[in-house]
């Protein structure tokens, strides 16, 4: 490992271990109120304009070992236009465990979820912007829930002008989810983190998102790792 590397390398250790000392702390006076996240991203580009879209969400209560959700999510898309505007059909299972108001005990719930989404890109200089479009069908023991998410993102290198090796940058989204029927509002999500590229398909952020829902606010870290590496040689791309 060169020395370059090796500095990049306890600069993201420290990072992510302030971030974990952060969320204990948070913990000792709202146990209830503040999570973590791990989180992995997986976009394999194969095959002309397609992609495989391949997530696990680890959602935590605390920083970590007393599970709220474990979330599986998978997808076909393909490009419109190269390397932008992607269409794509996917799944979701999700495991809830949520606890009984005023006890200790958890109360399990499954979900599957079939779901289609738009994204389109756009750069601004050394702006990167993104907007995604949602639409959920939400299965739920013998519940169906229709439910429209909308995401705008943001990313600005720090030491570079692009989203490139070894570039830190600054990463920020909001979400808001919107349901069909009943209370119409669903929730809403507000993230800020800091990013490191360790090789232009692979990056790593850690960040603070603040979710608010049913009159409700939780504050969770995250720590994401992203894996865009494509199934395609260099000769087939």
């Amino acid at each position: 490992m060169t020395e370059t590397a090796r500095v990049m390398l306890n600069r993201i250790t420290l990072l992510i271990a302030v971030s974990g000392i952060l969320s204990i702390a948070e913990l000792k006076s709202q146990p209830s109120e503040f999570g973590n996240w791990f989180i992995y991203f997986g976009n394999q580009s194969f095959k002309n304009n397609w992609n495989w879209h391949n997530e696990v969400q680890y959602r935590n209560y605390n920083f970590a070992g007393d599970l709220e959700q474990l979330l599986l999510r998978t997808g076909i898309g393909y490009n419109l236009t190269p390397k932008n505007n992607n269409v794509l059909l996917g799944y979701s299972y999700i495991r809830s465990e949520n606890y009984v108001s005023g006890s200790n005990t958890k109360s399990v719930s499954e979900e599957h979820r079939i779901y289609q989404q738009f994204i389109t890109k756009q750069n601004f200089g050394r702006v990167f912007l993104q907007h995604r479009y949602r639409i959920e069908e939400r299965f739920i023991k013998d519940n169906f829930k229709l439910r429209f998410r909308y995401f705008f993102g943001i990313n600005i290198p720090i030491n570079s002008k692009e989203m490139q090796a070894r570039a830190f940058y600054f990463s920020a989204y909001n979400e808001v989810f919107v349901n069909t029927e009943n209370e119409v509002f669903d929730r809403d999500r507000w993230y800020f983190a800091l990013g490191y590229n360790i090789t232009s398909n692979l990056r790593v952020e850690t960040g603070f998102m603040e979710q608010m829902f049913s009159g409700r606010e939780r504050n969770q870290i995250q720590i994401v790792l992203f894996n865009n590496i494509p199934f395609r040689t260099k000769s087939e791309q």
